[in-house]
C-alpha cells in the first residue's frame, strides 16, 4: 500500500512528546483560515511512499529519537486511514510511540471503522478544535465542529491519552464566553492530558503569495504571547467549572 505525503521532518519538537519524526500527509477536506500550510490541502498533490519506506527514513535517525516517536499530521492524515494504519500497525510492532495530530475533518459513521483501525495502534491523538460554536467553526473552516466534537468524545471513550490543540485568533476564537464552553467541552474528556493554546500568527502568508491565493486573514494582526496565556486561563477556568457541574 502506498500513501500520499508532502514532506517529513526529522527532528520535531512540538508534535508530541520527545523528539519526534513527522510526517506531514498530503490533503485536507478543511480550509482553515488561518492555515499555514495551504500547500497540503491538495489530494493529488506531494508524493507517494511506503509505510516501509517511512519507517527506513525514520531508523536513519532512531538515535536521535528514543524519547519521542512517529507524529502523522499534515494536511489531515485520516483522510488516508488504510496507509496511515498501516504505517502506525508496523511502527508499533517495532516499539515505536505513536502519534496522531488531526483536525478530524473527515470522521464520520461511513469512515470510523476504518478510523478506529488507527486508533488501534496509536498512543497519543493530538486534535485541533478550531471553534466550539458549530456555526462560528463552519465560517472559519467550512465544515460544522458536531462530527469533530464526537471524535473527541470517541478516543476519550476508548481511553486513549488526548492532547487538544486551540488557536487563538484575534476576533475570531477569543471571545470569552466561546472559551469557556470550550473548556467545559474539556471537561468532559477522561483523557485528557494536555492543552496547548497557541497564539495565531500569519508567517504563512508567504505561501499563499507563492501558490496565488489571497490570504483570508489579511489585516488580523498576531496574538501576543500573554494574550494566549490569558485566553488559556479562560478555557482552564472553564474546564474546572465544568468539572464542577460533573459531580453528584
Amino acid at each position: 500500500m502506498t500513501g500520499r505525503i508532502h514532506s517529513t521532518e526529522s527532528f520535531g519538537t512540538v508534535d508530541g512528546p520527545g523528539v519526534r519524526f513527522v510526517v506531514f500527509f498530503q490533503g485536507c477536506p478543511l480550509r482553515c483560515k488561518y492555515c499555514h500550510n495551504p500547500d497540503t490541502w491538495d489530494f493529488s498533490g506531494g508524493r507517494e511512499v511506503t509505510a516501509e519506506e517511512l519507517l527506513a527514513e525514520y531508523d536513519s535517525y532512531k538515535e536521535f529519537l528514543r524519547s519521542g516517536g512517529i507524529t502523522a499530521t499534515g494536511g489531515e492524515p485520516l483522510a488516508q486511514p488504510g496507509f496511515l494504519a498501516e504505517l502506525f500497525s508496523k511502527a508499533k510492532a517495532k516499539g515505536i510511540h505513536t502519534c496522531l495530530d488531526t483536525s478530524a475533518g473527515v470522521w464520520g459513521s461511513s469512515t470510523a471503522e476504518k478510523i478506529d483501525q488507527v486508533l488501534s495502534s496509536t498512543d497519543l491523538v493530538m486534535l485541533d478544535i478550531k471553534h466550539i460554536d458549530p456555526v462560528a467553526h463552519k465560517e472559519l473552516t467550512g465544515l460544522s465542529n458536531s462530527h469533530i466534537l464526537d471524535f473527541a468524545q470517541h478516543v476519550s471513550s476508548l481511553g486513549i491519552p488526548l492532547w487538544i490543540r486551540h488557536v487563538v485568533v484575534p476576533g475570531i476564537t477569543d471571545d470569552p464566553e466561546e472559551l469557556t464552553k470550550l473548556g467545559e467541552f474539556l471537561s468532559t474528556l477522561n483523557t485528557l492530558k494536555a492543552l496547548d493554546v497557541l497564539p495565531y500568527h500569519d508567517m504563512g502568508k508567504i505561501k499563499y503569495q507563492q501558490l496565488g491565493l489571497d490570504y483570508p486573514l489579511e489585516g488580523t494582526p498576531p496574538l501576543s504571547k500573554d494574550e494566549a496565556i490569558r485566553a488559556r486561563d479562560i478555557i482552564m477556568k472553564g474546564i474546572r467549572s465544568g468539572l464542577k457541574k460533573q459531580k453528584p
